[in-house]
């Protein structure tokens, strides 16, 4: 089970982003952060399997659902080395990159949150989703009845899209992503793993939504 070591570690790394002091606490990091999440993905892996067959759960601590915590320091200003959360993203077998469909878990000092949906679609794929809500608008909003959308909206209606439409909110959005928001406290209970399975099924019709849109499999 995730443990307040977890974020303890994470708030130590804040605390000290450098390459010495990680490798340092290495075996620390593996078996605060690495061995309780890889047991978590191990153990939403059947949760999920009942959801979708299309998602997929892998507890590799290498190339797995969870993220390295190696940031790229290429383009950015802040070259500190290491990500102070941990994320695992639970993705659709069709997806090839963090933009497809998929479920996520963030973990990280003061902020908790699991969910599922897609987070910026890019081209065709934002405006294949966004026809869909024009051409299945009940579909749609039975789909993300019960749930909020989270994510950054456009100020106008999208290029080839109705500024009059009744779904206008819902067509400026960037995102089509709902998430639960959570605490230390529950993510470091027995009752975390069914949280999430339970806000993962909240989700899945719009999970099923949008696979549509992407004429693909859900």
């Amino acid at each position: 089970m995730i443990g307040p070591q977890l974020f303890d570690f994470l708030r130590d790394l804040k605390d000290n982003n450098n390459r010495e002091w990680f490798k340092s606490k290495k075996k620390r990091y593996d078996a605060e952060v690495v061995d309780p999440v890889t047991e978590f993905i191990e153990n939403m892996a059947p949760k999920v399997a009942k959801i979708s067959r299309h998602i997929i759960v892998d507890p590799r601590p290498n190339g797995g659902s969870r993220f390295r915590i190696y940031r790229d320091t290429r383009f950015s200003k802040d070259k500190s080395p290491y990500k102070i959360q941990v994320g695992c993203q639970f993705r659709h077998d069709a997806g090839k990159d963090a933009h497809a469909p998929g479920f996520y878990v963030h973990l990280a000092p003061g902020e908790v949150f699991f969910g599922g949906g897609v987070w910026g679609p890019q081209g065709e794929a934002l405006r294949n989703i966004r026809q869909h809500i024009v051409d299945k608008p009940d579909e749609w909003e039975k789909a993300t009845n019960g749930i909020e959308l989270r994510g950054d909206q456009l100020v106008r209606a999208p290029k080839g899209f109705d500024a009059e439409h009744p779904l206008l909110n819902d067509l400026r959005r960037k995102s089509f992503f709902s998430f639960q928001d959570a605490d230390e406290k529950l993510a470091t209970s027995s009752g975390f793993e069914k949280a999430v399975e339970t806000q993962f099924k909240k989700v899945a019709p719009l999970m099923r939504f949008v696979a549509s849109a992407l004429r693909i499999e859900f």
